[in-house]
C-alpha cells in the first residue's frame, strides 16, 4: 500500500509519545456528572474536552466545540470525506482495581491500565496521532478527515445532538470503539415495560414480593423474593429439585416476615444472554414450584413462566424467535422486576435481527401479553443499523486490515450499539483485536500497547487511502 513503510515508521518512533498522551488525559475522572453551567454533562467530561483540545492544539490542530459536548479536530479545510467518531467520558470507576488505581495510568507487561484506556479514550488518542502522522509525512490530500469526540457515550449519547444540529453526517464514518475486524450491522430492538394489577389477597402462603436486575441491559446474576407462609424446610427441598432443572441456586434465609429467597445464577450482558444464566426467570420457576395459595397474583406468576421460561434467550416462549442469515439471531432478557402484594412491573431487554419489524416483533409481544392479561408499554422499536458489506468504505477497511494484520477481514453482526448505530454510513473498527478481553466497564480496565499502535497505523492509511 502506498505510504505504509513511511507510516509504520513514524509510530514506531513516535508510539511512547501516544501512550503518555493516553495516561494524560486517562487521568481525568471523566464520568458523568451534575450538570453545571456550560458543563452539560458534569465537570469530569468537560474538562477531559477541555484537554484533549489543549493535546490537539500542540500537535497543530484547532478543535471546535459544540456547546461544550463535543469537539472536532480537521486534518485541512479540504472537503471532509471521513469522521472517526469516538468519546471521551468513562463508565464509574467501580471497585476492585488491583493492577493499579483507576485514573492513576500505568504500563505492564504489554498493556497500559486505567480507566477509559480502552474505552474510549485510548483510541480518541490514537485517532488524534493518526491525523497527526498523516499531516507530519506531508501526505498529500484532496480531501480532509475529521476526529469527532463527544463526552456523553456511556449514558445515551445525548452528546451527539450538539454536533449533528450543527454538521452533516460525513459521507463515511467509523468509531474505533468496538473491535475488529468491522461491525457493519448491529440489531436493533426495544427495552419496554410491562405490568399488572389485582387486589391484595391475604391468604396464605403467598408471594409477598419480588426483585431483578437494576438495569435492563444486564441479564440478572441474582434475584430476591420473600415468600410468607412456608415452612423453610420444604422450601429448600424444592429448591434442591428446582436447582437440577435449571442450575440456579436458591438460598433461604428465615426472617421475622417470612423467608427470603436469593436466587443465585450467572450474570452477563443482555446482548450475550447464552453466556449466563438468568436468576430471575430461574426464580419464577422455583416460585411456581411452591404450594402456594391460589390467587390472582399466583396465577400472573404462571403467565411470566409462560412468557420467559427459564433457559429461553430467544423470545419463543413470548412468540417473537426469528432470525435471518445476515444479522443472526433474536436475544431476548426478562431484566427488571418489581412485584408488591398488589401487581407488578417488569421489564425485557430484547436485541433483534434486520428481519424484524415493528408487526413481527413489538405487536406480537403486546398480543401475547396481553392474552395473560398483561399490558405492555406501546413504544416505537429502535430499528436495527446495517452499512453493506460491499460499499467501497467497507471494503477499504478491509483490505487495511488485512494488509496490516495478515488476517482474514471480514463483517461481523454485534448484539450491542455503538455511537455510529444511527449514522447511514457508519461502522464499528477497532481498537481490540478479535480475542483480546480488555476488562471494559470492569476492574484493571487495559488496552494492548501493540493493539493502539497497530491501529494508530491502519487509521493513518485509511486517511490516506480515502482522502487522496
Amino acid at each position: 500500500m502506498k505510504y505504509e513503510q513511511d507510516i509504520k515508521n513514524y509510530f514506531d518512533q513516535h508510539w511512547f509519545e501516544m501512550m503518555k498522551d493516553i495516561a494524560r488525559i486517562c487521568s481525568i475522572n471523566s464520568e458523568r456528572m451534575e450538570s453545571k453551567e456550560g458543563m452539560p454533562f458534569g465537570e469530569g467530561p468537560y474538562q477531559a474536552l477541555m484537554e484533549f483540545g489543549a493535546m490537539a492544539e500542540e500537535k497543530g490542530f484547532a478543535m471546535k466545540t459544540y456547546g461544550n459536548a463535543v469537539g472536532s479536530v480537521d486534518l485541512s479545510e479540504a472537503p471532509r470525506q471521513l469522521d472517526m467518531l469516538a468519546h471521551l467520558d468513562v463508565v464509574p470507576a467501580g471497585e476492585g482495581w488491583t493492577v493499579t488505581e483507576p485514573f492513576n495510568v500505568i504500563m505492564k507487561d504489554g498493556k497500559i491500565y486505567g480507566r477509559g484506556t480502552a474505552d474510549d479514550k485510548g483510541p480518541a488518542v490514537v485517532a488524534l496521532w493518526a491525523l497527526k502522522c498523516v499531516k507530519d509525512l506531508g501526505i498529500p490530500l484532496s480531501k480532509s478527515a475529521r476526529l469527532v469526540v463527544g463526552t456523553d457515550e456511556e449514558c445515551g449519547s445525548g452528546d451527539l445532538p450538539y454536533y449533528y444540529a450543527e454538521q452533516p453526517e460525513a459521507p463515511m464514518t467509523f468509531s474505533p470503539d468496538a473491535d475488529y475486524p468491522v461491525i457493519n450491522i448491529e440489531k436493533g430492538g426495544m427495552h419496554p415495560e410491562f405490568w399488572a394489577s389485582w387486589e391484595e389477597d391475604q391468604a396464605l402462603p403467598r408471594l409477598v414480593s419480588m426483585s431483578g436486575s437494576l438495569k435492563v441491559n444486564v441479564l440478572p446474576g441474582k434475584a430476591y423474593a420473600l415468600v410468607e407462609g412456608l415452612d423453610l424446610a420444604a422450601m429448600d427441598e424444592i429448591g434442591k429439585e428446582t436447582t437440577a432443572k435449571t442450575g440456579v441456586r436458591y438460598e433461604l434465609t428465615q426472617t421475622e416476615e417470612g423467608v427470603k429467597v436469593t436466587a443465585v445464577g450467572e450474570g452477563a450482558h443482555a446482548a450475550s444472554p447464552e453466556k449466563g444464566n438468568n436468576a430471575l426467570t430461574g426464580l419464577i420457576e422455583y416460585l411456581c414450584n411452591l404450594p402456594l395459595a391460589s390467587s390472582e397474583a399466583v396465577r400472573k406468576l404462571n403467565s411470566l413462566k409462560k412468557l420467559f421460561p427459564h433457559g429461553d434467550s430467544w423470545g419463543k416462549g413470548l412468540g417473537v424467535a426469528m432470525e435471518d442469515e445476515i444479522s443472526g439471531i433474536l436475544t431476548l432478557t426478562f431484566s427488571m422486576m418489581n412485584w408488591t402484594k398488589t401487581g407488578f412491573k417488569a421489564q425485557f431487554d430484547c436485541r433483534a435481527p434486520l428481519c424484524a419489524t415493528t408487526e413481527n416483533l413489538r405487536d406480537a409481544a403486546e398480543k401475547a401479553m396481553a392474552a395473560e392479561g398483561i399490558t405492555m408499554d406501546h413504544i416505537e422499536l429502535n430499528p436495527p443499523h446495517h452499512v453493506s458489506g460491499d460499499s467501497p468504505f467497507v471494503k477499504k477497511l478491509l483490505q487495511v486490515y488485512e494488509e496490516y494484520t495478515g488476517q482474514k477481514g471480514e463483517c461481523i453482526a454485534i448484539g450491542g450499539g455503538t455511537y455510529v448505530h444511527h449514522l447511514e454510513n457508519g461502522v464499528a473498527f477497532g481498537c481490540s483485536m478479535p480475542g483480546t478481553e480488555n476488562r471494559m466497564h470492569g476492574a484493571d480496565e487495559f488496552a494492548v500497547i501493540e493493539e493502539l499502535i497497530l491501529s494508530a497505523k491502519m487509521f493513518a492509511q485509511v486517511i490516506a487511502d480515502l482522502c487522496e
